[in-house]
């Protein structure tokens, strides 16, 4: 459940745990889970019409590309080839079988690819009004697997059918934002000097909650009043990654230079309760301009 969030702030910071799930996660922009099982990429992308994906609603009609950058884990046997497949599993949102593909490069099952120009690998998922029908989304489920061996990746978006008519969030450039731990942290249109991330105990508005603390400093090209009109949003995932309904509201503060336009921004969002510590969390954060044009998306794992 999508979380919109204001509030006021106080309390005080306690280092946020630095180990992060490199197994599985969660992407920020679009909500992707991924679950590196033997196979790992430098990044995973998410695209349409050749350029970033911001969002996960997506018109029917429209081709979803999923791309593994610098992919890793598959067997290269002695003839420098990669045998590397992908399924394909379109489900409804209640678990009903749309569409399947077992292997959408069956084509290649016999010769392979080539281990030399094996730089990226892709699929494209049709969101067709034959399968889709009446659906107002689903879950696109892609499986990378090694034909010679048990590695694999799955990748689980949810999509939701976007209106006729309205406009798909992309961008042709992201920007990876630099943080003081490991972190799914993104902007468009905006440039971030840091994000430093930490844990807070003490805050008196909650107090049986611990709260994720992201401080980003330094956000150049908008306003302090761009940023108190933007949509904020967060999620939070259990370790398994499966989403955790949290019915306290985020705080923030907004600090800004009328002369250099500089912003800062503090959020802190609740995550678990202060007395369950020897479990892992992802909280995501999402700040989006009001016309959808510059956004913040961080994704962090304790």
């Amino acid at each position: 459940m999508i979380k919109q969030i204001t509030g006021i702030l106080a309390g005080s910071f306690i280092l946020f745990n630095q180990s992060h799930a490199q197994e599985k996660g969660i992407l920020a922009l679009t909500g992707a889970r991924y679950y590196k099982e033997g196979i790992s990429a430098k990044s995973i992308d998410i695209r349409v019409d050749g350029s970033f994906l911001l969002s996960n609603r997506v018109p029917l009609n429209k081709e979803i590309e999923i791309k593994l950058q610098a992919p890793a884990g598959f067997t290269d046997d002695k003839s420098k080839t990669i045998f590397a497949g992908a399924e394909l599993n379109i489900l409804s949102l209640k678990g009903a079988l749309l569409f399947k593909v077992p292997n959408i490069f069956k084509d290649n099952e016999a010769k392979g690819f080539p281990a030399s120009n094996f730089k990226e690998f892709s699929v494209r998922v049709p969101l067709k009004v034959d399968f889709m029908k009446a659906e107002p989304g689903c879950i696109v489920k892609i499986r990378f697997y090694d034909l010679k061996g048990k590695n694999q990746l799955r990748v689980e978006l949810p999509v939701t059918i976007a209106r006729p008519g309205e406009p798909v969030q992309l961008s042709k450039a992201v920007t990876d934002i630099k943080s003081s731990v490991p972190a799914e942290a993104t902007s468009v249109g905006l440039k971030i000097k840091n994000i430093l991330v930490t844990v807070d105990t003490g805050i008196r508005v909650s107090p049986k909650m611990a709260y994720a603390s992201l401080d980003i400093t330094g956000i150049e090209g908008t306003s302090m009043s761009e940023v108190l009109s933007g949509k904020e949003s967060f999620w939070v995932y259990d370790s398994e990654l499966n989403e955790v309904n949290i019915v306290d509201k985020q705080l923030k503060q907004v600090k800004g230079s009328m002369e250099d336009n500089l912003v800062d921004y503090l959020s802190k969002i609740p995550f678990r309760l202060k007395t369950v510590n020897n479990k892992s969390f992802f909280v995501r954060f999402r700040w989006e301009s009001t016309d959808k044009r510059k956004l913040i998306d961080v994704v962090v794992a304790r």
